[in-house]
């Protein structure tokens, strides 16, 4: 047991280190950064293995010897308590040496004593066990103490392996869903931070989610309410399973899979046309650059449109206002206001041309690009891109028409055009596989179980003798407890009160006088 606690602080020494310093696995950035501020220190981490501590060898070592001590313990002690289990009370010989002791002079007859003894102690929640002479009772228990002290232990290593192959086998990655769109778990179909563990085959379960709609509510003041997530979850075929809501603190469970809820946004559904051809149509997932100090729900979103098949290629940054009503007041009053609604949606645009460095729709590397035109557009509206202008819907909005810019002069067709059709929102949510969660849970139960079963409960001896003494029996009555030993003080009283009750109950048998006619 020494062993296994010294092993135990060097585990959590390692796991304390793993806390403090980035980690490889998770955050391969943070690990250069910190290697190019701290040079000398950092090519020792990482010689260490402390840049990935829990796939370092050291590490592997440690718990795999925590492994062998834990079993190599419990496994006699198991067999041990077993055969305690097994076994029958032992009788004492000399019950007067005990440090609990107590004499009782009755008139019943040592056998009948004894008898009732048993009783009662089995009453008291000891096991007994009858001499061949049927004069003497031997009773213990607290056996639930080393019982409860081994299912504690048992429990804990199958927790450690649980933990271990849950989470070496496991894999937790977040997904973005448009309303109206279906997500499959597949690995390509993440927001590219998606962590496997490292005994992870890289399969998923290849289920679907269909996020029908989303919904929020908030206080007046902005705070958050509530989100909620209404899903249909789909089989590997493509057939529905269910219905069901993700909302936050109240995660979907779905073929091994936990699906929790972990943010939103907007996604405004754009149309961009190029010379009577369609290009792109579809929902723009939009992210924000709030600063620190910043109320997420009074900064605008930003997301991008990227066309590297015209020539030269376009790309176009789009600043959305889903409620530029409240967007608008509040630069008027000077103080932001949340925007929590979708009320009069409208977005700033802004056309670039030339080559795009970076394919991603995160951001926009714009060192070999130009700047064209800037623009308005609310929904309903349609734009000439080329030209900065409103060609259709303006008059139908109730947004002033001078955010917009100018109006498209009467002539000339239009080349790039974009439409802003309608507003959805999209949902966040966290996809995590855990098979082993069952098992952890139970463990965790059984540990917490026995504990309680261990720390509450003293192994206990008691012996009862009665001899034939004066036409009646003397009655010794000894024990002692191995724990909680001022308990068995308190406790030891009671009971032979109890016994010295129950056999003054015992009811006299008929003696015959000597001589008697």
């Amino acid at each position: 047991m020494r062993t296994a606690l010294v092993l135990l602080f060097l585990l959590a020494a390692g796991a304390a280190v793993g806390s403090l310093l980035p980690q490889i696995p998770n955050s391969p950035q943070r690990v250069a950064s910190y290697e190019l501020a701290h040079p000398f220190l950092g090519a020792l981490f990482l010689r260490a293995g402390f840049f990935d501590v829990f796939g370092s060898w050291w590490f592997v070592l440690i718990l795999t010897l925590l492994f062998v001590s834990l079993i190599a313990c419990l496994i006699p002690r198991s067999r041990a308590m077993i055969r305690t289990i097994r076994q029958r009370p032992i009788q004492a010989r000399e019950i007067d040496a005990f440090p609990q002791y107590r004499e009782l002079h009755v008139p019943a007859d040592p056998t009948a004593v004894a008898a009732t003894a048993r009783t009662v102690l089995r009453r008291h929640g000891y096991r007994v066990a009858l001499a061949t002479d049927g004069r003497a009772v031997a009773a213990e228990k607290g056996a639930l103490r080393e019982v409860g002290s081994l299912v504690f232990h048992w429990a804990f290593l199958v927790l450690l392996v649980a933990v271990i192959v849950g989470k070496g086998t496991g894999y937790v990655g977040h997904a973005t869903i448009v309303e109206g769109q279906t997500w499959t778990d597949a690995a390509f179909n993440y927001d590219g931070d998606l962590r496997t563990g490292r005994f992870s085959s890289g399969s998923h379960t290849g289920i679907g989610i269909r996020l029908i709609d989303y919904s929020d509510a908030f206080r007046q003041s902005g705070v958050p309410m509530d989100f909620t997530s209404k899903v249909e979850l789909l089989e590997p075929d493509g057939t529905l399973a269910r219905s069901d809501t993700v909302t936050i603190n109240h995660p979907v469970s779905f073929d091994g899979v936990r699906i929790f809820q972990f943010g939103f946004g907007w996604a405004p559904v754009v149309t961009i046309v190029d010379r009577g051809t369609t290009i792109f149509r579809g929902p723009v997932v939009m992210g924000q650059n709030a600063q620190p100090g910043d109320n997420p729900l009074t900064v605008p979103w930003i997301g991008f449109v990227k066309l590297p098949t015209l020539r030269p290629q376009v790309a176009i940054k789009l600043e959305l206002y889903p409620d530029s009503v409240a967007y608008f007041a509040g630069l008027i009053a000077g103080v932001p206001q949340p925007m929590t609604q979708a009320k009069d949606p409208f977005m700033r645009y802004s056309l670039w041309k030339g080559k795009l460095l970076d394919p991603s729709l995160n951001g926009l590397d714009t060192r070999l690009m130009r700047e064209v035109t800037t623009g308005g557009i609310g929904q309903g509206w349609t734009v000439d891109l080329v030209r900065g202008c409103v060609t259709s819907g303006a008059s139908s909005s109730g947004l002033p028409r001078q955010l917009a810019g100018t109006v498209c002069p009467t002539g000339g067709g239009s080349e790039l055009t974009m439409s802003f059709p309608h507003l959805r929102q999209y949902s966040r949510l966290q996809i995590s596989r855990d098979t082993t969660v069952p098992w952890v849970l139970g463990a965790a139960i059984l540990i917490l179980a026995g504990l309680v079963a261990a720390m509450y409960s003293s192994r206990r001896k008691v012996w009862v003798r009665a001899e034939p003494k004066d036409a009646g029996s003397l009655v010794q009555i000894g024990g002692f407890a191995l724990q909680r030993k001022d308990r068995f003080e308190e406790a030891f009283p009671k009971l032979v009160e109890d016994l010295d009750g129950a056999i003054a109950r015992i009811p006299a048998e008929p003696r015959e006088e000597v001589g008697a006619r």
